[in-house]
């Protein structure tokens, strides 16, 4: 009696006229989904058909006065439950999970009511990456000043939006920053009023978010400031000093040791005439 009914119903549904809407139901991989077919004032439910529309056509649960079934051959398989109020459960949802899904109701009267429900299914998004690059050295910048390319993506993920905020305050400021690549990559001339200060990457879809946060004046060149010297400095001013006074040492030495020499071969040469004395 309940396949008559079910092959009765299937017959209807493609001869008589149905109320269909489409609502759209977002949900996330991994989660479960709850569809839920909304009723005409006073239709009681005698008897209900569950089938997944596309990409395949699959029966995926029924009702027959209060009898539920759910062991279908199908994707879903082991995946559906069809609950007392006709709604139904799917999950752990897959990304291939995403499709359109049809529910079939008849009433005590006779009367039909059917309703599409398209289900998109999306992946979690993940934690983004932020890369800071810093304008070549060189360029014509004012004193105390970065240019910064901050460039954020994620990883194996589609369908997704970057947005970027300034945190502790409402917006960039006028004039500060550019987007560029929808988002992904975002520029900034940075003073010193910025060394503090955070930008976070925001990566979301329908159904989640994440974001990375960097600090990104702590990837700016250090400069030394007014009245010091950095290390780089004091190298090129010690060691060439360091040198020439090594080499200056190294003269006097050479130099005294010559003047010695000499001396002495003076004096070799002033004494011998006076030993030189022939015996008579």
């Amino acid at each position: 009696m309940a396949v008559g009914s079910l092959w009765s119903l299937l017959l209807w549904k493609a001869l008589l006229p149905v109320a269909v809407t489409g609502a759209q139901v977002l949900s996330k991989a991994g989660d479960s989904v709850l569809l839920a077919a909304e009723q005409p004032p006073g239709f009681q439910v005698r008897e209900a058909i569950w089938r997944s529309l596309w990409p395949s056509e699959e029966l995926l649960a029924t009702s027959f006065r209060g009898s539920l079934e759910m062991l279908y051959h199908s994707r879903f398989l082991g995946r559906a439950q069809l609950h007392s109020n006709l709604s139904l459960e799917l999950g752990p949802l897959q990304a291939g999970d995403s499709g359109n899904f049809s529910v079939l109701m008849v009433d005590t009267g006779g009367r039909i009511w059917t309703e599409t429900l398209q289900l998109k299914v999306y992946d979690a998004v993940p934690r983004p990456k932020i890369q800071v690059f810093i304008a070549v050295a060189g360029s014509v910048q004012p004193p105390n000043t970065c240019q910064v390319f901050l460039s954020c993506w994620a990883t194996n993920i589609s369908d997704i939006t970057y947005s970027w905020r300034r945190e502790g305050t409402m917006d960039f400021g006028a004039g500060t920053h550019s987007l560029f690549t929808d988002g992904q990559v975002l520029s900034l001339s940075l003073g010193l009023r910025d060394k503090d200060v955070a930008y976070s990457c925001i990566v979301s879809n329908p159904v989640s978010w994440d974001l990375a946060t960097v600090t990104p004046w702590e990837s700016c060149p250090r400069e030394a400031a007014p009245g010091t010297a950095s290390y780089k400095d004091v190298l090129l001013v010690v060691v060439p000093i360091s040198l020439l006074l090594l080499l200056a040492g190294v003269f006097s030495v050479w130099h005294s040791g010559l003047c010695s020499g000499k001396k002495k071969n003076a004096h070799t040469d002033e004494v011998a005439p006076e030993t030189e004395n022939p015996l008579v």
